[in-house]
């Protein structure tokens, strides 16, 4: 049975792309959609019956962003005001940990659930949607600090590149990637799409985002944010390369590199908390 799975899990994306070079040659506009509807929809992030209880301990509330429900949480505290950014295919429950010791800590901790996660609406993510969401917590609670992991900590710099919050400190960015166009050229070998198809999907994302692939570059994005900033990353993260921390970190003006080695994507180890900990509280 298991080997089964891990055979459809193997060509399950390759039979996706033929269909969808197939759709192409006749309908090229629906498969470029459908193709940008596959890019942005999440596979994971619904809670979990054993994640629920420390959820439960927040003081939860919704704000609604394009008609749909953002799920929020909040740990009240009489310090500094941090928001969390949880990343792709993830919820609010990865910040278990560090919520913990940011209590310990007296800070005030919000967090919500990203379009498509946890208990938020919606069907599809991505980084300028997630951006959208973010600047609404950001005017609502005006925090000191933000920190994200992975797409999370590429929607920071987004964020913060598109209009600096004047009320934000500290930015801590956990394993996040940089460039578009590696991450496109990781989606188009992955489901074997064609040159023409990847051409016309980049077309769609300039209309839709006013960006190309090369343009979207969170490093390049870096360069224009002022911010203290706290960069870790894993030297074997095998989710986004190590190169991406290295190349934001030089972009960004008043930012500190920390680099692990064996903690993986997730960064979820006590020394990197404790790290995390040390920047704010300094």
């Amino acid at each position: 049975m298991k080997a089964s799975k891990k055979l459809l899990n193997k060509y399950l994306p390759k039979i996706i792309g033929l269909r969808l070079n197939s759709l192409f040659l006749i309908k090229p506009e629906k498969a470029v959609y459908k193709a940008y509807l596959l890019f942005s929809s999440p596979r994971k992030g619904d809670v979990k019956p054993e994640q629920e209880n420390f959820l439960n301990k927040a003081k939860t509330t919704s704000i609604e962003y394009d008609s749909k429900k953002i799920q929020t949480y909040h740990w009240k505290g009489e310090g500094k005001t941090v928001i969390l950014v949880h990343g792709w295919d993830s919820n609010t429950h990865r910040w278990k940990d560090l919520v913990e010791d940011l209590q310990k800590e007296k800070y005030n901790i919000i967090a919500f659930d990203g379009p498509a996660h946890g208990y938020s609406e919606g069907k599809l993510l991505n980084v300028p949607l997630y951006s959208k969401c973010l600047d609404r917590l950001l005017k609502l609670y005006r925090p000191e600090v933000i920190i994200g992991h992975s797409v999370g900590a590429m929607t920071i710099v987004y964020n913060q590149y598109l209009k600096q919050s004047p009320f934000v400190e500290k930015l801590v960015l956990l394993g996040a990637p940089s460039e578009m166009s590696l991450i496109m050229s990781d989606y188009k070998r992955i489901l074997n799409l064609t040159d023409k198809f990847m051409t016309a999907l980049e077309t769609y994302f300039i209309k839709k985002f006013d960006y190309s692939f090369d343009e979207f570059s969170i490093a390049k994005f870096a360069k224009n944010v002022e911010k203290q900033a706290l960069i870790i990353h894993d030297e074997f993260d095998r989710v986004a390369p190590v190169e991406a921390a290295r190349t934001i970190h030089r972009n960004l003006k008043h930012s500190k590199l920390k680099i692990t080695e064996g903690a993986g994507h997730s960064l979820n180890k006590d020394e990197i908390r404790q790290e995390i900990l040390h920047f704010l509280n300094r």
